[in-house]
């Protein structure tokens, strides 16, 4: 029988304020709810935000990288070179256009893609790279930027997790090709289910643009109001991937407050850290002093030469004690499309599966308490008292 644990502690919960609940409102009483002015002004925000020229809003960060790969011309035949550690949609994208996902293993010391490996991975073929900054941590962007234009290669940063962070004092969203966002629920800002891509190319932004809405001529959304018109011009087979003024209204009430959201994460960061950094039992994250942390995950290792049990269990024993977790990411190799399509096979990447094998992340957002952070390490540590070896 299963025990149901009173005030369960969630993995996550979404930091919503007065101002968000206002905005929304606001919207549904205009009577415009679908894409509309308020996606202009949410693009034109965020672009400013991260140093972009440009913005294209769309309903997520599959399909801003979907849109990216298509406008820099990735086609069926094509390589784009990706880590196994991330999620499925980086690798998913490049399937839509028959194009082929290239794995590469986690460096060493760290969950980002290692760029000996990239090099290593590049063919005559390869159009494109994808690097993910895991966590909210920026990758080594230099060595991936120098081997991309050494090899005439776009470089499409998935920074699903990375918003608001910096690398050596540039902010992602302004550095690649193009830069895809995250607005899902979990994410510092959320828009409930949304995405955007930046670039600083007028043209990849017009393309993406044009892609978004049903391959449809510029400014299409228009036809219904005032200053538009009926006639509109199809272009090219394009997608059905706008966002809508009610997500755009709670972004831009997000985005004025995403610095202090973020700055709460990193609160519970570094409680996590000057805590459990102190046991042998675990081993917590760390970053490169030059660079600024999104902290959208908190990912802890868990140490088998110390503990009699491995990661999950630990985590059945945190949610036995009321407390969410979850991992992030089960490698693309170990999943049953990557073998059977592309004939990827465990073992092949051994970073990426040891880190997998051993990681599991915990609950960390804006509205988490010392208090409910207390609670997590306290029931980390007792779990390290009960199974020591």
């Amino acid at each position: 029988m299963t025990t149901v644990v009173q005030n369960f502690l969630p993995f996550h919960r979404a930091s919503v304020a007065e101002q968000e609940k206002r905005a929304v409102l606001d919207v549904l009483e205009s009577g415009w709810l679908t894409t509309g002015p308020r996606v202009r002004e949410f693009e034109a925000a965020f672009a400013k935000y991260v140093n972009a020229s440009h913005a294209v809003a769309v309903n997520s960060c599959t399909a801003a990288l979907h849109l990216a790969l298509a406008a820099v011309g990735v086609a069926a035949g094509d390589e784009v070179v990706i880590p196994t550690m991330t999620f499925a949609a980086t690798g998913e994208v490049v399937c839509y256009l028959n194009a082929k996902p290239v794995l590469v293993d986690c460096a060493s010391t760290s969950y980002h893609m290692d760029v000996d490996e990239v090099a290593r991975a590049i063919t005559p073929r390869t159009k494109a790279v994808i690097p993910v900054h895991y966590a909210g941590e920026a990758c080594d962007l230099d060595a991936i930027l120098a081997l991309a234009r050494q090899r005439g290669l776009k470089v499409i940063e998935d920074a699903a997790h990375a918003l608001p962070t910096s690398y050596k004092g540039q902010v992602i969203g302004s550095i690649g090709d193009i830069t895809c966002f995250s607005f899902y629920a979990t994410k510092t800002l959320t828009t409930g289910e949304g995405g955007m891509a930046t670039t600083q190319d007028a043209d990849l932004a017009d393309r993406m643009r044009i892609l978004s809405l049903h391959g449809i001529s510029r400014d299409a959304w228009k036809r219904y109001s005032a200053e538009g018109s009926w006639r509109y011009e199809i272009l090219e087979a394009g997608y059905k991937y706008n966002l809508t003024d009610l997500q755009a209204a709670l972004g831009l009430a997000q985005l004025q407050r995403c610095d202090s959201m973020r700055d709460e994460r990193e609160r519970v960061a570094s409680l996590y850290s000057n805590a459990l950094g102190r046991s042998d039992a675990f081993q917590v994250p760390s970053m490169r002093n030059s660079n600024s942390h999104a902290w959208h995950l908190y990912v802890i290792r868990v140490n088998e030469d110390v503990l009699r049990i491995g990661r999950d269990q630990v985590i059945t024993e945190l949610k036995q004690r009321g407390i969410g977790s979850s991992v992030h990411f089960i490698p693309l190799h170990l999943h049953a499309l990557y073998r059977d399509r592309f004939g990827y096979a465990a073992g092949q990447f051994p970073n990426a599966e040891k880190l997998f094998d051993n990681s599991m992340s915990l609950p960390i957002y804006p509205d988490m308490t010392d208090n409910e952070v207390t609670r997590v390490v306290g029931a980390l540590l007792d779990i390290a008292r009960k199974f020591r070896r």
